[in-house]
């Protein structure tokens, strides 16, 4: 059975993961409305993935017993200075979401919940790689600075990610 400690702060996590999701929504739209289209495809790849690791969560305790309650998902920001700026905040939001993803295995670890520690293992994995991808945007875009031309270009690699 999983223990209510641990059932509570799923609950929390799902709701960090569709907040991520629609964080991720949210940003497409201004990347669109930027006229950086490939941009906005990486956004919206992301956001998949986001409502992807929702699901997980959701699906591990419906396995054990849980019971899943879903909570309000913030607002979003709609605007940003500049597609630095959005991948800046990519990187920052990640890592609060590394943190948040610590804590909870932290957790499965002080409830001896094996299951929970296997399970979350896969996350912990998961945020390397997400830090590591939003980390090689912001450097790349701060390579790029102002040339108008070089972010055309980026934004069209950008746009590969998802092979839409």
């Amino acid at each position: 059975m999983l223990p209510k400690t641990m059932q509570d702060a799923i609950n929390e996590q799902i709701q960090k993961e569709y907040h991520s999701s629609y964080l991720y929504l949210a940003m497409a739209a201004y990347c669109e409305a930027s006229n950086l289209p490939g941009s906005a495809i990486w956004m919206r790849v992301q956001s998949r993935e986001e409502l992807t690791h929702a699901m997980k969560l959701f699906e591990h305790m419906v396995d054990r017993g849980g019971r899943v309650t879903l909570q309000a998902i913030p607002q979003p920001a709609a605007e940003y200075k500049s597609a630095l700026d959005v991948f800046e905040k990519v990187l920052a939001h990640e890592q609060l979401v590394t943190a948040s993803i610590h804590k909870l295995y932290a957790l499965a670890v002080k409830e001896n919940d094996y299951p929970g520690q296997i399970m979350l293992q896969w996350f912990v994995t998961e945020q390397v790689e997400e830090e590591k991808n939003a980390g090689q945007v912001v450097e790349q875009l701060k390579a790029v600075g102002e040339s108008k031309t070089s972010l055309m270009l980026l934004d069209r690699h950008l746009g590969k990610r998802g092979g839409e």
